[in-house]
This record gives C-alpha cells, structure tokens and sequence, in this order.
C-alpha cells in the first residue's frame, strides 16, 4: 500500500526546502513564539497540505516547474494549518499531538495562544505580499472558516438534534475549507480559467470532507495505540460526528445519553454499543467514498505527469487509512 511520502515523492525536495525557509520566515521575533514555532515544525506530520498545493502547482505548469509565488502559497498554507492547530490543541486541552508535547504543555497556555496568533498574522502578511487579491480572498476566508468550525463545534457539544448537514458545514470549515481555497490558489496563480479554478476548489473540498468523515470512523474502529488518542475521544467530549449521527436515526435512546452527557457509569460505553450495533459505520464508509470518488472525478483534467498521477491517487489513500 501507498504511503503519504510516497505520494508527496514528487515534491519531496520542495517540502524539505519548505520547512527550511518556515524556520527562517518565523525566524525573527520574540524568543519564546521562535521556540513555539521551532518545535511545531519539527513535530513530525506529513505536510499533506502544502504537499497538494506544490502538486497542483506542479501538474497545470506547462514544464512542471515551481515560482517563488507557488512556494510561499505553500508555506503560507502550512502556517495556517500549524497555527490552527495550535488553538485546536488549547482549546482541546491536548497534551500531546503526534506523540510529540504541545505548545501549552511545553511553555503555557498564554504562549500557545500567541504562538497561533502569531503564525495567523504571518500568514496573512506574507499573504498579502504575493500582491494578488483573488488569493488574499481566498486564504483570508480559510482563516474565518477555522474559527467559524471552532465555534460552530462548540456550539454543537452535546446536541443530539444538530444534523449530517450541520456536521458537514463544521467540517468543511475545519479541514476542508484550506485544501479547497489553497487548491484554487494554486490554480490562480498559475492562470487557470474558470473552469479548472472551480474544478479545483472541488478537488480540495471533497478530499477534505473524505479525510475528515474517515478520521471520525476511525475514532469508533482504530485502537487508542493507532489513533494517537483514547478511542471514541471525540464522542465522549460531547463532539457528533458522521457515526454518531446515523447511529441516532436507528437507535433514538442515544440521543438521551448524549444530551444528559453521559453523566451515568455506563452511558458511554452503550453509546459506543449503539454506534457498533447500527449500520452507522458502514453508511459513514459510503459517504467518505461518495467524497473521495468527487474528488478524483474533478481533477481528471489534468495532463499527465508524475504529479497529476499522485493527486489523482490521494483520494483512495485517503480511503485506504480504513482497512
């Protein structure tokens, strides 16, 4: 089976550079924001996301070159992501993230929060250096769409009568809104037409929402040792994702644990029952393949290349996490 290095291989050497120019960006300011940003980028992780923008780059350039413009849309990117993650850390009181320490465990919480307004507003600075509207507009709605899908998942904590339609709008906003905006920008900033812009934007949005609606199967079928994190984590902090939504329409006893807030002994744990004994699991399946399937749909477009053929097999690595 693929694995995300083999995929991102293409650009490999770009992604190298790329972590090393995000050291110097962040380089100059305040000692204890450098050290934040020091250790979020070299905690690990698999830079999926500046990755696809350095692919779609890469796959509409007549020759398969890289501009300066595209590598600092990635970089941007990246920082965008890292700072949100930051906060999701804070706000998720998660000591450690990828096996690493986060930023709140490591210095406090006031330095976290600084550290992703930091990286939030260097984000938006060298945003607007790229001179180019269309992608200041595009990214800068990304950063609304993350503390929106913060807000709005706050809002549902613990709210069995919220819908799928609900739960897709927050995850568009938490993890599908910068795979899609940033697809766009690349595309914008290669001169593609309308069309391929949109078709891009589609590519980015139904690849998120593939991602996101597997990592909350996984939630309910992956142990703790591969998840990183307890199983059924986001169920019991009260969080409904596409399991738990279906498992409710077969089983309406759910909703009174959920909305009592699993305050008895074994609430949780016939939650969990009611979630395994549903066909939750298997409609959730079909749903993140109906996302990934858009998804490849929408870029077949492109011409191809080695870059064109790894963006293309991103949707069914991203289905392939489940088996």
């Amino acid at each position: 089976m693929e694995t995300v290095t083999d995929l991102l291989q293409p650009v490999e050497l770009d992604l190298e550079n790329l972590l090393n120019d995000l050291r110097n960006l962040i380089g100059a300011g305040h000692p204890i924001l450098q050290a934040a940003a020091e250790h979020l980028f070299s905690a690990g992780g698999k830079r999926i996301r500046p990755g696809i923008v350095l692919l779609i780059s890469k796959a509409v350039s007549p020759e398969g070159k890289l501009s300066s413009r595209h590598k600092r849309l990635a970089e941007i990117t990246e920082m965008i992501h890292t700072a949100s993650l930051v906060h999701d850390d804070v706000l998720d009181e998660a000591a450690t993230r990828r096996g690493v320490e986060t930023v709140h465990s490591r210095f406090d919480h006031r330095v976290a929060v600084l550290a992703g307004d930091f990286l939030f507003a260097q984000a938006s600075w060298h945003l607007a250096n790229l001179d180019n509207l269309k992608v200041v507009k595009l990214l800068s709605r990304v950063i609304m769409d993350l503390a929106d899908g913060e807000v709005k998942q706050g809002l549902y904590r613990f709210s069995s009568d919220q819908t799928i339609e609900n739960y897709l709008e927050k995850s568009y906003c938490k993890t599908a809104s910068l795979i899609a905006n940033s697809a766009q920008a690349a595309g914008v900033l290669s001169d593609q037409d309308e069309t391929h812009l949109k078709s891009l934007y589609s590519f980015g949005k139904k690849l998120g929402l593939a991602f996101q609606v597997v990592d909350d199967i996984l939630d309910f079928t992956a142990s703790d040792k591969q998840l990183g994190k307890p199983a059924a984590n986001d169920l019991a902090s009260g969080y409904l994702t596409a399991p738990a939504l279906y498992a409710i329409e077969q089983y309406p006893k759910l909703s009174k644990l959920i909305d009592r807030e699993f305050c008895e002994v074994d609430d949780i744990q016939e939650a969990l029952n009611f979630v395994r004994e549903s066909d939750a699991i298997p409609r959730s399946r079909e749903l993140a393949r109906n996302f990934a399937r858009e998804s490849k749909a929408s870029i077949e477009w492109l011409p191809d290349s080695e870059s064109s053929r790894a963006l293309l097999a991103l949707p069914e690595f991203v289905l392939s996490r489940l088996y």
